[in-house]
């Protein structure tokens, strides 16, 4: 069922519908952190050229967009809440389509529950560093001058690299509130990194006795140290660098990642 575009709404989440269902695996793309379902533009477009009438699935992550909050919002738990949507949605064995945190939520996804493929789009699995750092901002994130961190972090992410036309839909309209920021990254703020750490290298190593195919599209070449803690896990695991667009190759290369997609 193709809407067009138009929104609906499966399981609570706000979604829109593109192509047909014919054979091909459907997709199912979810945003990162901050965003909407709307920042998947460019790369719809260059899906239609590349792959016509290709069966998407675009959704408002809980608590963005149209889509109301949930109590918490821990990796499982918004996966819990995309499996409802996505069966809803009448879709079976998708190819999970993540970017940023996203990429972690379809991790997580893929490992309890039938895929027919993953595609991270930059979103490491090693998190020691990154937890550490809200860890020892913790008392800022819990405070008025939370945006602060948030807006740190934005800068980080090379919006500036990207092509004029597409910076607009790699900046987020607002600073999250609070209690977003807090319950998407409670399990980086109350859990020791290594731990963090051990979960996803299991749920790889899970998704890896399933056979199921593992993409990684990232802006910049791994770290040696990063590619071989991946494929210890995953050994499979395919890497696409895409260069030129800092946190977001799928804005960046709009066109190639439509050919990986395919």
């Amino acid at each position: 069922m193709s809407t067009g575009g138009a929104p609906l709404t499966y399981a609570g989440l706000r979604a829109e519908r593109h192509g047909e269902p014919d054979g091909r695996p459907p997709l199912v793309l979810l945003h990162g952190l901050g965003y909407d379902r709307h920042r998947w533009g460019p790369l719809l477009r260059e899906l239609e050229s590349a792959d016509p009438g290709r069966n998407v699935l675009v959704l408002d992550l809980p608590g963005h967009g149209q889509s109301p909050p949930l109590d918490r919002h821990g990796l499982d738990d918004v996966a819990t809440a995309v499996h409802q949507a996505v069966t809803e949605a009448g879709l079976t064995r998708p190819v999970m389509v993540g970017h940023s945190i996203s990429g972690a939520i379809v991790t997580a996804y893929a490992a309890t529950r039938p895929v027919h493929g993953v595609v991270n789009i930059d979103q490491p699995l090693r998190v020691g560093g990154f937890a550490d750092l809200l860890q020892r901002n913790a008392h800022v994130l819990r405070g008025p001058d939370h945006g602060t961190i948030w807006n740190a972090l934005i800068g980080r992410m090379g919006i500036d690299t990207l092509p004029p036309e597409v910076r607009a839909l790699a900046r987020p309209d607002a600073v999250p509130a609070r209690e977003l920021l807090l319950t998407y990254w409670d399990e980086l703020l109350t859990s020791p990194p290594a731990a963090v750490e051990e979960r996803n290298a299991e749920r790889l190593e899970r998704i890896a006795s399933q056979g199921t195919p593992y993409l990684f599209i990232t802006g910049a070449e791994p770290a040696p140290e990063y590619r071989g803690w991946l494929r210890r896990a995953l050994p499979d695991v395919a890497i696409a660098v895409l260069p030129g667009g800092g946190h977001f190759p799928h804005l960046a290369h709009p066109a190639e990642v439509a050919r990986l997609l395919t």
